[in-house]
């Protein structure tokens, strides 16, 4: 089974992780309609041994709090984006008959650094914080 972990933002997030060999095919960060190209491809080549797991933020129970105004208008913005960057995706998988999970953001499993990203997953070709949130999604999969 291929895992595809897709981080949802301006700057969209994209691991591919390969349940039978218990590793990463790919870890990048693209523009959304390339993410979806890839993953057009792969249901091609993948079919039902496919699922693309993506973290919806239209989930989301918490909250960072900010230190002033701008900040908070700033991030709320952002929050629209990725939301609806979420009813994207879903409407994608949707669409082709692409099996997929919606994630809510969980505390803990996002913003790692890229050193312990690396000790703890040992893939070692640089990565941004949007990829290596795409991966823990994915990462350890069966």
């Amino acid at each position: 089974m291929l895992y595809i972990g897709i981080d949802c933002g301006r700057s969209t997030g994209f691991a591919a992780w390969e349940s039978e060999c218990k590793a990463f095919d790919a870890i990048a960060t693209l523009p959304i309609h390339e993410a979806l190209d890839r993953v057009r491809r792969l249901h091609k080549v993948y079919g039902d041994d496919l699922c693309v797991v993506f973290e919806d933020a239209r989930q989301r129970k918490w909250l960072p709090r900010e230190k002033n105004a701008a900040q908070y208008r700033g991030r709320l913005q952002g929050a629209g984006s990725v939301k609806r960057d979420a009813t994207i995706w879903e409407d994608f998988c949707k669409d082709l008959g692409i099996r997929y999970e919606a994630k809510a953001p969980t505390k803990g499993l996002t913003k790692w650094t890229a050193e312990t990203f690396r000790k703890v997953t040992g893939w070692e070709q640089r990565t941004s914080n949007h990829a290596r949130d795409a991966a823990l999604l994915v990462f350890g999969r069966n």
